[in-house]
């Protein structure tokens, strides 16, 4: 006998559970696991969370890690506070932000398509009727179910047409208001969506309120399915598990026996799964790399391509604390740009070269005269952390004029005096670059920065010049930048990735997200 949902005014509309919403309902558990382990190898980066996007020192309303933060700018960096979590736990694990980023970027996507398809089937079938409520009785009806669990009885099979009150409530919380609000947070911690349409984060409290948000949503989802599938093995089992696994609910014993085997058997398979795409990505990091990102591409060409976020905020929202996650160079990296520290960078000029017809070379001085621009922008890391602050500096397409590029060239080389914590495959570190495509370099706030809040830019912060690109994360603005060149392709340099990060950290060119 199949569950029946009286429908006020329409009749009787009988409901199984046909297969394509035990395929959907499968592939949903695996994906949200996948989403939570990557989501937490992100996590470990910055285990901190926060109501306010200062992310100052002991403002956090939550943090996993011991480690206090002195108000000291640089005693203590973002990339010091990051933990690494064993493969079995997060995905990948290890400290690979990068690839843990891949995996949670895609699969947000390949979850979102999922999720379509189930909503779609279901209003169009009539299985809506299984989790929409129709009536206010089902409040009623989920209060005595509640009562009755909390003295740890069971409601008797009746109230279970298919789902008694408090399942149905549930489910549509779930479905309805839980994963569009996971969807929307994360849409909120873009650095694209952020800068385009500055008002949206706004509606969350900031983008660290929407961070905090996801993580609080990311443990009911945790909460939702481990109480799920405790009253599914509980509450009427031989009902449950062959209504769900065989689209029965005729209480035979073979059936039940058979739909035992088939939920040992999923459940086997997807954490397998889980674990097997940690060892898989760890095995070849850069294989993961090219083919993780290369599959987000489609999802990625939804985001917007250009910023304006320059009146989103004032001087008053400037952060009074503001993370870096690295130092200046020392004697080892960079005695060159130690050398023009100790004149006060008066001897600094800036090469601009590459695939040009004449290469050329300026002071900052003369960078100042060419244009200047400020801007209040808010600094997204993809470790989760950010800052506002006011940067003064020259549009890096008013410095692109002053040379004239060559044929073939097609993206922006921006090289810096410091150099690489480490390389992939383990040989001396190299000087750190990033690689922008035309359009990007174009963008109206990608600028080379000489000052900060209204002084000239701190040594921290990439003296005496620091890219900043407000539509993507801070991995693509070089500190202590040393030359700028325009080049035919980023496969032709480094690593073949678009940058440091993208060839030692396996981050993606494209930072948007």
């Amino acid at each position: 006998m199949l569950g029946v949902v009286n429908d006020a005014g329409q009749g009787a509309v009988v409901l199984g559970f046909p297969w394509w919403l035990q395929v959907t309902h499968f592939v949903n558990f695996l994906f949200l696991g996948l989403l939570i382990r990557s989501g937490w190898e992100v996590l470990a980066s910055h285990p901190r969370l926060y109501w306010r996007n200062d992310c100052g020192p002991g403002t956090e309303w939550l943090k996993f890690t011991r480690d206090e933060v002195p108000s000291e700018i640089g005693a203590f960096t973002a990339r010091d506070d990051q933990r690494s979590l064993h493969p079995m736990v997060s995905l990948p694990g290890r400290g690979k932000i990068g690839i843990g980023r891949a995996w949670h970027g895609l699969v947000t996507g390949l979850w979102i398509l999922n999720g379509l398809v189930y909503v779609v089937l279901l209003f169009a079938t009539g299985q809506w009727r299984r989790i929409v409520p129709t009536s206010w009785d089902v409040f009623g009806q989920a209060w005595e179910s509640a009562k009755i669990y909390a003295t740890f009885a069971v409601p008797s099979l009746e109230h279970f047409n298919p789902y008694d009150g408090l399942q149905k409530l549930g489910y549509f919380a779930v479905i309805f208001i839980l994963a569009p609000l996971m969807i929307a947070t994360g849409a909120a911690m873009s650095p694209a969506i952020a800068g385009r349409f500055p008002w949206y984060p706004r509606l969350f409290g900031g983008r660290q309120a929407a961070r905090s948000i996801h993580f609080l949503g990311m443990a009911a989802f945790l909460g939702f399915t481990l109480m799920h599938v405790t009253l599914v093995l509980l509450v009427h089992p031989e009902h449950n598990l062959v209504h769900m696994m065989m689209g029965e609910t005729e209480f035979r014993r073979a059936l039940v026996a058979q739909a035992i085997i088939r939920v040992i058997l999923g459940v086997t398979v997807v954490v397998m799964l889980w674990i097997l795409a940690s060892y898989w990505s760890l095995a070849d990091l850069r294989r993961s790399q090219r083919l993780l990102y290369r599959l987000q591409r489609p999802f990625k060409r939804l985001l917007p391509r250009a910023t304006r976020q320059r009146t989103a905020y004032t001087e008053a929202d400037i952060s009074p604390f503001h993370w870096v996650n690295t130092r200046p160079p020392d004697a080892n990296q960079s005695p060159d740009w130690l050398a023009l520290r100790e004149r006060g960078f008066a001897d600094y000029r800036l090469e601009v070269g590459g695939l040009v017809a004449a290469p050329a070379t300026f002071s900052v001085e003369e960078l100042k005269a060419l244009a200047e621009q400020d801007q209040i922008t808010l600094h997204t890391c993809m470790q989760g952390w950010t800052g506002i602050a006011k940067w003064s500096g020259i549009p890096l397409r008013a410095l692109l004029a002053q040379v004239e590029p060559l044929a073939g060239a097609e993206f922006v080389m921006i090289e810096s005096f410091g150099t690489a914590q480490h390389m992939a495959d383990g040989r001396p570190v190299e000087p750190y670059y990033t690689v922008l495509p035309k359009a990007v370099a174009m963008e109206d706030e990608t600028i080379l920065a000489w000052g900060m809040n209204g002084a000239p830019l701190p040594e921290m912060y990439g003296a005496p010049l620091r890219l900043r690109v407000e539509s993507m994360h801070g991995y693509k603005m070089v500190k202590w930048v040393r030359s700028v060149s325009w080049i035919r392709d980023y496969a032709d340099v480094g690593d073949g990735m678009g940058g440091t990060r993208e060839d030692s950290g396996y981050q993606d060119i494209d930072a948007r997200i």
